[in-house]
């Protein structure tokens, strides 16, 4: 074999192990999107959020945990630099369901943007995980295993976990054009309060908007 040929052998076996490798951290960076569903409009221009005063929304029943859930996201929208203000301090005598009023309040008030969270539904998974084989009660029959297997032996040996997801839609409007910029859905497990799931839904959302390049440098 020549030269020549040693060295097609090599570059197509290396070209080969760089494409399987590309395409296995596609599959990875597939995998980890948080979103199962993500759209951005086609003519979206980045935002400039600094400075600018988009109000929180969040739609939910029970006036107070949507108050609470509020507070949460216009906290997330500040600390990201805008100036977050949830609807219900904006409105605190008109009914969050009046669009019309909702709407001319808004617009009186100069609010430039506005962010809307609803929680979509839920749903319990139960989560079966077998038991490592690497313990000491597994690595030999006698001594280990067989003393251990019938003193146990209604025991299946799995680990069932019940979590509960939170499936929540996340929209982002242009109040300047009344126009939706951007709109996902994402989920959570297991969120322990309110502050926490608007929390891990805000972080979520502002790493898409970045990585679709919505928000201004």
């Amino acid at each position: 074999m020549t030269l020549a040929s040693l060295i097609k052998i090599r570059t197509a076996r290396s070209l080969a192990t760089l494409l399987a490798i590309s395409a296995s951290l596609l599959l990875i960076a597939c995998s980890s999107n948080p979103f199962y569903s993500s759209w951005k409009a086609p003519d979206a221009v980045p935002m400039q959020v600094s400075g600018s005063k988009v109000a929180a929304v969040v739609m939910m029943k029970g006036e107070g945990s949507r108050r609470a859930a509020e507070d949460a996201l216009a906290r997330e929208l500040t600390a990201r630099g805008a100036t977050g203000i949830p609807l219900y301090v904006l409105l605190p005598d008109t009914a969050a369901e009046n669009e019309d009023e909702v709407r001319r309040a808004l617009e009186n008030l100069d609010i430039e943007g506005l962010v809307v969270m609803r929680p979509v539904r839920t749903q319990t998974e139960v989560d079966s995980r077998p038991t490592s084989y690497g313990g000491p009660r597994y690595s030999a029959l006698w001594g280990g295993y067989y003393g251990y297997g019938w003193g146990a032996s209604w025991d299946m040996a799995v680990d069932v976990r019940t979590d509960t997801v939170v499936f929540v839609e996340t929209l982002v409007y242009s109040l300047t054009q009344n126009k939706l910029v951007w709109g996902g859905q994402s989920k959570t497990t297991n969120p322990s309060n309110v502050d926490r799931l608007v929390h891990d839904t805000a972080s979520k959302v502002a790493k898409e908007l970045q990585r679709l390049g919505l928000i201004a440098q």
